[in-house]
């Protein structure tokens, strides 16, 4: 999926995967494979209510199905299929179906925005066994920015530090600096990762 998305693009297709894993989960099966960065969904709590009302919930082992449903820009379920816990998908015939789904649209689509991209004097500043810090560093590593983006650890070098206190006028970290103004905020930070990367979501 993650290397066709510019087709799922071209057809107007938002792509999501949906799992009952939490969302620590889910960052860090993305980066294992080399980076994810269409939007996966945790139906944690309550456990599988969404994969329920899509009936492809399995009780017996408390896990999603292996299930494709592409919904088109009416609300209309144009397709539905089951390859089981195991099974592979052919993602070049969902990409071509959701081309077709988007050529027989019948309603207006919201195009994708153009990703932003990243200013070449972004920095972004961490701090060691710092669970925000990860959960950016996830981010940055899934949406493929790691050459982008480089990245200053101020638990381990002072000067970093320093840095951040003058720029920012904090010590606070994860600190994301883009053109002086400095972003505090972890959500703030990946939002603003995710529009430079993929625009905004539809």
């Amino acid at each position: 999926m993650e290397a066709l998305l510019p087709r799922f693009r071209d057809a107007n297709t938002q792509v999501l995967g949906v799992s009952v894993d939490s969302v620590y989960s889910h960052a860090n099966w993305a980066r294992d494979l080399g980076g994810i960065s269409f939007p996966l969904l945790s139906d944690f709590e309550p456990k599988g209510a969404m994969a329920k009302s899509l009936g492809v919930y399995l009780d017996g082992p408390g896990i999603t199905d292996r299930a494709t449903i592409v919904i088109d820009s009416a609300g209309v379920v144009r397709h539905a299929s089951s390859v089981g816990p195991g099974g592979q998908r052919g993602i070049d015939d969902l990409a071509a179906l959701c081309a077709q789904s988007d050529r027989e649209a019948r309603t207006p689509v919201v195009p994708f925005s153009k990703p932003a991209g990243l200013a070449s004097d972004a920095v972004l500043y961490v701090k060691s066994r710092c669970g925000f810090s990860r959960a950016v560093l996830l981010a940055r590593d899934n949406l493929h920015l790691a050459a982008k983006l480089p990245v200053r650890n101020v638990t381990e070098d002072a000067a970093a530090r320093s840095e951040l206190v003058r720029v920012s006028g904090k010590e606070q970290a994860p600190c994301l600096v883009v053109g002086g103004a400095a972003k505090l905020e972890s959500a703030e930070i990946i939002a603003v990762l995710r529009d430079a990367a993929l625009g905004s979501l539809v």
